[in-house]
């Protein structure tokens, strides 16, 4: 049976440093850390974590809590909860997908949660009294992590009127949020910098929605236009409103949409978006959360990643 001597030996540290490293990773640098977790992967070494978390009074259970509908996200928290996976697995942690319904069963160490609303902070956020890191931008407070929403939007906006387009048009999500908010101040930012008029319509996350509204525009089409989307699900909406009036995309019509991690290649034209790197987004989660444990729920922080154009055929022929 291999132990941890064993793994000090063969990564050539002592039995205190792997216990450190297993125990209190925060404390070691990334070099040590890795030496470590190869010997241990070497010798095919698993810690005993349920004595660890006996002694240390913890569950080595991660709770991810889903506050928003599922069917206008799925391929988006596909992506978000391997990362998760991906980084808890590494610490020899296990989570829970949960709703507002089954947030209190079980127990769990902390809680990752995504699509929190206003009225969630003075209801399910403040009654949770492990530590919390949010997916999504809060101006409440509390850690999260998130992508640059207002350099994203000015990324689509600038990219269109690059293009030549003078009549541009938003389309939001009907949210009150600050993701959201921040993308309407990227797209009038840039707008106004350009002395551009704005055009702003706020719906929900829908495709067919977002298609109702867009024909209404086009019904009457005289001039080449673009829509900077706020989601690749209103994008394709759009799309498909351009198509079914036979107008041509990108020459008469430019569409970009936000998220980049899958209805944007099944479209057809595919769709210029914005990419969020959500599986690393995920991990940065776990990763920031497990931190906050080890520190006894000391503060994180918050972390935007950087925002990514990709530029395919609903702009320009590619």
């Amino acid at each position: 049976m291999v132990t941890i001597s064993d793994v000090a030996k063969l990564a050539h540290v002592s039995k205190m440093t792997v216990s450190r490293v297993i125990n209190h990773p925060e404390q070691v640098s990334d070099d040590l850390k890795k030496l470590v977790y190869d010997a241990m992967e070497k010798l095919n070494y698993v810690p005993n974590y349920a004595a660890r978390a006996l002694v240390s009074n913890r569950t080595q259970v991660i709770k991810f809590l889903i506050l928003e509908e599922m069917d206008t996200t799925e391929p988006y928290y596909m992506n978000l909860l391997a990362g998760i996976a991906k980084e808890l697995d590494r610490n020899y942690y296990s989570f829970q997908l949960v709703t507002r319904k089954s947030m209190d069963i079980g127990q769990c160490d902390g809680m990752i949660a995504t699509g929190v609303r206003s009225y969630d902070y003075d209801t399910i956020l403040k009654e949770f009294s492990k530590p919390i890191i949010l997916f999504g931008q809060s101006d409440r407070g509390y850690d999260f992590i998130d992508v640059d929403n207002e350099k994203g939007m000015r990324l689509t906006t600038r990219h269109v009127v690059s293009l030549g387009f003078e009549k541009i048009y938003f389309f939001g999500i009907d949210l009150q949020e600050p993701f959201m908010s921040a993308r309407l101040k990227g797209y009038l930012d840039t707008v106004n910098s350009y002395g551009l008029p704005n055009y702003l319509y706020r719906m929900k996350n829908s495709s067919r929605v977002a298609e109702r509204n867009a024909k209404e525009i086009l019904s009457n089409w005289k001039e080449k236009c673009a829509f900077v989307c706020a989601s690749d699900r209103i994008a394709l909406g759009v799309i498909r409103a351009a198509q079914s009036l036979q107008l041509q995309i990108p020459d008469q019509v430019a569409v970009t949409g936000f998220d980049g991690v899958f209805l944007d290649r099944i479209s057809s034209p595919h769709i210029t978006t914005i990419r969020q790197p959500v599986v690393e987004m995920g991990e940065a989660c776990a990763r920031m959360l497990l931190k906050k444990i080890q520190e006894d729920g000391k503060s994180q922080g918050h972390r935007f990643f950087e925002p990514e154009l990709l530029v395919r055929p609903s702009t320009v022929h590619v």
